[in-house]
């Protein structure tokens, strides 16, 4: 794998798992047009460990906020919202359904379910959803107002994820407001309940990769995957949680819209022709 490709989708990776506009699909489509060959199970692991590691380090002092005060420990970090005991709990009720969808899906996601047409399709209809949700009141602006009704429901939206072009972060925060949560809020539940979806995903392949080895010429490859999306995903989420305080999330509408569209046009012409 020639390295300006590693570097390339690491990129690619790095902004588009935490922008509501699906990783999947950009991994899926992109490297098809530009005719690369698919860099393999060791490349997909370090993509993961990498913005499992920028998700990690964006939400540390969140995670310790969260984690302390559900096991009853009293701490209070920056966000007086996420002292709430029931937190901790509330997010490992909405990770259940995205990790029974993976054990029971993934082949499909993995395989059949990536197609054009159905990653262009998921593109343009949670496209629609998103911008019909970010219309929403914002009725419940901080995450101690969250309710086991509020986190199954965007975790069973998490699960939907499975599915390409549906996108993680777009479909939870579609979801979150919906439930009518405002953007900061949603945003922070979106990224907190990915941390252990992503480390999960990142184990099982790193777990496959372990039995089928890593071969020599991905070794470098596979380190700059990993440095590349971790920074990456660092800066974009440092930037999508600044720029939802002030800014409505219709220009990822319109980009789901228009990506989708392009996607189904292609396959369409390409099978015509």
């Amino acid at each position: 794998m020639p390295l300006y490709q590693a570097i390339v989708l690491a990129i690619i990776q790095g902004l588009t798992e935490f922008l509501p506009v699906s990783s999947t699909a950009h991994l899926t489509v992109i490297p098809q047009l530009l005719h690369w060959e698919d860099p393999g199970l060791s490349f997909d692991v370090a993509l993961h460990v990498g913005t499992l590691v920028a998700v990690l380090v964006y939400f540390f002092r969140d995670w310790v906020q969260v984690i302390l005060n559900g096991i009853g420990i009293s701490y209070r970090g920056s966000h007086p919202d996420e002292n709430s005991r029931s937190l901790l709990w509330l997010l490992v009720l909405g990770t259940i359904p995205a990790a029974l969808a993976g054990l029971k899906f993934e082949k499909y996601a993995d395989a059949m379910w990536r197609t054009p047409y159905i990653i262009g399709t998921a593109m343009i209809i949670f496209g629609i959803l998103m911008w019909v949700s970010d219309r929403a009141s914002e009725a419940k602006i901080g995450l101690d107002q969250m309710t086991w009704v509020d986190a199954l429901s965007v975790g069973i939206a998490q699960a939907l994820a499975i599915i390409p072009g549906v996108s993680r972060s777009g479909v939870t925060l579609t979801t979150a407001r919906f439930r009518t949560f405002g953007r900061e809020a949603a945003a922070r539940f979106s990224f907190l309940l990915s941390t252990p979806v992503i480390a999960g995903a990142a184990a099982k392949k790193a777990l496959e990769l372990h039995k089928t080895g890593l071969a020599e010429n991905m070794r470098l490859p596979y380190l700059v995957g990993i440095a590349v999306s971790a920074v990456v995903g660092l800066l974009v989420i440092a930037f999508f949680m600044k720029y939802l305080k002030r800014h409505s999330l219709s220009v990822f509408v319109w980009y789901r819209i228009a990506f989708g569209i392009i996607v189904i046009a292609l396959a369409f012409f390409r099978v015509g022709g």
